[in-house]
């Protein structure tokens, strides 16, 4: 009978792994991938409305020189007027941050706008007019991040502004009365509507509406899951303030973990602006990793101490919460 040398060889190592191995010893079961995330920053970590604004350009510096992967801009920050209507100049400074972004290693990864869908002007009457100038200017953020590259921004509910100043809402835990004649179903009604016109701007320009639990309507996890739930679009989820639930945090993080799509990572040090939290990061990271959270983390530095000595001992903090991450 005549055996290819090609067939010998192989029958030959067959038997000889036969030797070695037992054929009864089980294969290895594969570990199992754990969810990773990216680190990032957020250009509020360096400027908290009280000082001259620090550039989105030098945020973009210091998140390279810091290693991390992505910066998240606070759109009250950048270098364009926020209400008016983008033109030549604006587009052109949009260009410029993009090219440095990509020259620098750095994705540009949330735009972190304002709006309110529910009162948008203080001690008036919510109005559909008032509300639609909110759409136009969220549409507009849209068009930004899609100009940026950026995948998604940051969505306000936005709130009855019957407390107008917001050091005086935080002095009240970010809970205010609503006002007469109104119902907290109207908000919600108003808020859903809103972003539901909102959302064919976002598919189109392929940027994700990320809801925040920052005060107002979506300041709990019912309230940010009941607007969410009512516009079932791959185009909205949520945004994980990690900081913006002041009473009993962990469980109300772990409500709106699966329906996450982006992390904002809060931290105090020197006394935050407005209230301190002492966050267990790593707890939240197991939280995020049970519901396979895989994005991006972007640390939000709210404290008083001086961001350059601040943020790098917040991000060496958080690297070592979730592990090896970038």
């Amino acid at each position: 009978m005549n055996i290819s040398r090609r067939s010998f060889v192989a029958a030959s190592v067959s038997s000889a792994a036969g030797l070695i191995l037992p054929s009864s010893a089980p294969a290895a079961a594969p570990s199992p991938a754990l969810p990773r995330v990216k680190l990032g920053v957020c250009s509020y970590s360096y400027w908290h409305f009280r000082t001259t604004k620090v550039p989105i350009e030098t945020v973009i510096d210091k998140a390279a020189t810091l290693g991390l992967g992505g910066v998240d801009i606070l759109h009250r920050q950048m270098d364009l007027p926020e209400k008016e209507p983008l033109t030549p100049a604006h587009r052109g400074y949009l260009r410029k941050l993009k090219r440095q972004a990509f020259t620098s290693g750095i994705d540009l990864i949330c735009l972190s706008t304002h709006q309110n869908f529910v009162n948008p002007d203080a001690e008036a009457k919510p109005s559909a007019e008032a509300r639609q100038r909110h759409i136009a200017h969220t549409q507009k953020c849209i068009e930004i991040a899609y100009q940026l590259g950026i995948p998604s921004i940051r969505l306000n509910s936005g709130r009855w502004n019957t407390i107008p100043d917001f050091d005086d809402l935080m002095k009240a835990r970010g809970i205010e009365p609503i006002p007469a004649g109104c119902t907290e179903d109207d908000g919600f009604k108003w808020c859903i509507d809103s972003i539901e016109k909102c959302l064919p701007k976002a598919e189109e320009c392929g940027v994700v509406l990320a809801l925040e639990n920052h005060w107002g309507l979506s300041g709990t996890p019912q309230g940010q899951l009941r607007i969410v739930n009512a516009l079932p679009s791959p185009w909205l989820g949520l945004l994980m303030d990690t900081g913006n639930f002041l009473e009993d945090p962990y469980d109300k993080l772990k409500l709106i973990a699966p329906k996450t799509v982006y992390v904002q990572a809060k931290a105090y040090p020197g006394g935050g602006e407005w209230y301190t939290l002492d966050l267990d990061n790593k707890r939240i990271a197991g939280i995020l990793a049970d519901a396979g959270y895989r994005g991006y983390v972007a640390l939000e530095m709210e404290g008083k101490q001086d961001a350059d000595v601040a943020v790098p001992k917040c991000i060496a903090n958080l690297r070592k919460a979730f592990g090896s991450v970038m």
